[in-house]
């Protein structure tokens, strides 16, 4: 059986976006790093989400979203208000009125460089993930800011986790600092970041 170091997936380059949605009653958004170009022609982007995201969902329903490129300006206030919370239990835009594309999706005012407005035409269960082949609809360059890259925010963005090291604290999830009492199996997801079991590192004891 061939050894799989999980570890060597960190070096896959990424850039970090902002995907919005709607289901019925109101505006969703999330934090994305898995947005690739697929072809020229005819022009297709995969968008891959997880399952355990109510975006997925809203999607999945709609077949429409829009992807915002953010830049290396974004304060790590949007990756909790993204990333950390769930819109199926909050409005993430409540209180603002914010800029909007021709499909009527959310296009945020600042922090970006451009965006897509996007059609879903093809979907594919991935497993943990379902991966959304989409056409554009709409596109547009906002700014010239440089974009942010996964590396960028992991260096200069996102906090460092504060732990208080102890034989009983656990493991960290190395994304978002939730600390989890014991070992999680290859099936656990974060309860905050969705991340799997391999972004979580043990807790050393000084």
């Amino acid at each position: 059986m061939s050894n799989i170091d999980k570890k060597a997936l960190y070096n896959i380059g990424y850039g970090l976006y902002v995907i919005t949605s709607q289901d019925a009653k109101r505006d969703n958004g999330m934090i994305s790093n898995t947005v690739v170009q697929l072809s020229s022609e005819p022009l297709r982007i995969g968008v891959s989400i997880n399952k355990c995201n109510y975006t997925h969902d809203t999607v999945r329903a709609s077949c429409r979203m829009n992807v915002m490129m953010l830049t290396v300006d974004t304060p790590f206030k949007v990756f909790e208000e993204f990333g950390f919370r769930s819109g199926r239990d909050c409005d993430k835009f409540e209180g603002c009125s914010p800029n909007r594309s021709e499909n009527g999706l959310v296009v945020l005012p600042k922090y970006i460089n451009s965006y897509m407005s996007l059609e879903v035409v093809g979907y594919t269960d991935l497993g943990s993930h379902g991966l959304f082949i989409c056409s554009v609809t709409e596109a547009e360059v906002v700014s010239d800011r440089p974009s942010m890259s996964y590396a960028h925010y992991h260096a200069h963005v996102k906090p460092k986790p504060k732990v208080e090291k102890t034989k009983s604290a656990g493991y960290v999830c190395t994304v978002c600092g939730y600390v989890h009492p014991e070992e999680p199996g290859d099936d656990f997801v974060c309860p905050i970041c969705k991340h799997g079991a391999d972004a979580f590192i043990p807790v050393a004891d000084d």
